[in-house]
């Protein structure tokens, strides 16, 4: 049995002007922000790092209990907030590039400082192994007060173009497995490589993130010197007590220069059959996994329009009640990968892309969030990201393959979806 001590106590600073006083402290740090609601938490330092929460106790400040926060006795007290970073393929045994492979396999990561932002409200979260010190809580409270604004940076840099030849062929084999009835569909990726003209920190990108135009869930994790992020689109699955919801997200075209052209290309999305098959695909596994775990599963028939700076996808939500013993990891991991990051079937799509994509994805397309003591937090899947070193990096992105899908068309969809993650660097 593992105990950990938490320590909560309320704020007003603003998390990122926060987070960004304090990193500098810290080499592992942890992000998942919502720029659309109430959901972010940012980690700074790793006090334990578990391969389960089953046998795991809490104590609150004074020595208050999980077992009162479930039940709702004492709602002032925040339960500890651990982080998991999963890889897309776990198990893939080709090589990572050398930052990937840089990163430690470990399931959940309690930091020792959470800066968290919920319906709460605004925390600093303090954990220790051992009573948590007041003089510390005290320190740390100071510090986050007198946190200054934060600043955006710039950051120069060269995109390196990769091979269309490569791509073509990628292509040719992905089409041939589905003319042979192998796959139905296959989610192939690309992978560029980014010098940037001075040195940069994860801040810098953390930042450019955050206050600009990308829509969605700000991802970081650094470890030492190299940190992955993004900015991704896709929930994976979100749990609040036995409430679940996850989302349908397949399917895509460009956003358009003015409203008239956005509402006409939504349009033509939702009636064009390539794209709705693929969507159907997601809709399929998502809806076939609540009804095995779940009931009062509500999976609508029709998808909606996500609007995203650079493009727009179909989007069906999923709401559904978990039925009692399946925890947030276990959905997490019956949902992922789905057919939007790999194909269907899945297990033999990726199978296909270990043949055809000449890199191991590591993080790319992984399922990334966070859970707390109580059980309940969200996963997202990591689209829109790259891994990086302060001086260099990769960049992914990648699209749907179905049998009427057209080499260039996808090559400069995935151009599109890039621009989100090249906006960290304030481009």
């Amino acid at each position: 049995m593992t105990r950990i001590y938490t320590c909560n106590v309320p704020i007003e600073a603003d998390l990122v002007d926060a987070f960004c006083w304090l990193q500098k402290g810290f080499t592992d740090q942890f992000v998942y922000y919502d720029k659309q609601r109430a959901c972010r938490y940012m980690g700074l330092g790793r006090c334990i790092a578990l391969p389960s929460l089953r046998d795991v106790e809490y104590e609150y400040g004074e020595g208050s209990s999980l077992h009162e926060v479930a039940a709702g006795e004492d709602a002032a007290e925040q339960p500890p907030v651990f982080f998991s970073f999963n890889r897309f393929d776990a198990t893939n045994p080709a090589p990572a590039d050398g930052l990937m492979s840089s990163f430690p396999r470990l399931r959940f990561m309690l930091p020792e400082i959470v800066l968290i932002e919920n319906e709460r409200g605004r925390f600093l979260q303090v954990n220790s192994l051992g009573p948590v010190y007041p003089g510390r809580v005290a320190r740390f409270t100071r510090m986050v007060a007198s946190a200054p604004p934060r600043q955006r940076a710039a950051v120069p840099f060269a995109l390196e173009p990769d091979s269309r030849e490569a791509w073509g062929k990628a292509m040719d084999a992905a089409l041939a497995a589905i003319g042979e009835g192998r796959v139905s569909k296959v989610v192939l990726s690309r992978r560029l490589r980014l010098v940037a003209e001075h040195p940069f920190s994860s801040k810098d990108l953390l930042v450019n993130l955050i206050d600009g135009d990308a829509r969605g869930t700000v991802l970081l994790y650094r470890y030492a010197d190299v940190f992955f992020c993004g900015c991704t689109p896709e929930l994976l699955v979100r749990k609040r007590g036995d409430v679940v919801e996850s989302m349908c997200l397949a399917g895509t075209c460009p956003a358009g220069a003015a409203a008239a052209e956005s509402d006409a290309l939504a349009e033509a999305l939702l009636t064009d059959g390539k794209n709705r098959a693929e969507h159907d695909y997601v809709v399929q596994l998502i809806r076939s996994v609540l009804d095995r775990v779940c009931y009062d599963v509500d999976v609508p028939a029709v998808p909606e329009i996500m609007r995203l700076a650079h493009v727009q996808h179909l989007f069906t939500p999923a709401r559904a009640r978990v039925l009692a013993g399946i925890t947030l990891a276990d959905l997490m991991e019956d949902l992922h990968p789905t057919p939007a990051v790999a194909g269907t079937p899945v297990g033999e799509a990726k199978m296909l892309l270990r043949a055809i994509e000449p890199y191991n994805r590591g993080f790319y397309a992984g399922a990334c969030g966070f859970v707390d003591g109580a059980g309940d937090g969200e996963f997202s899947v990591a689209l829109r990201t790259g891994v990086f070193d302060g001086e260099m990096g990769y960049v992914y992105g990648g699209c749907g393959i179905v049998g009427e899908s057209d080499a260039d068309a996808e090559y400069e969809e995935i151009d599109l979806k890039l621009c989100t993650i090249l906006s960290a660097f304030g481009a």
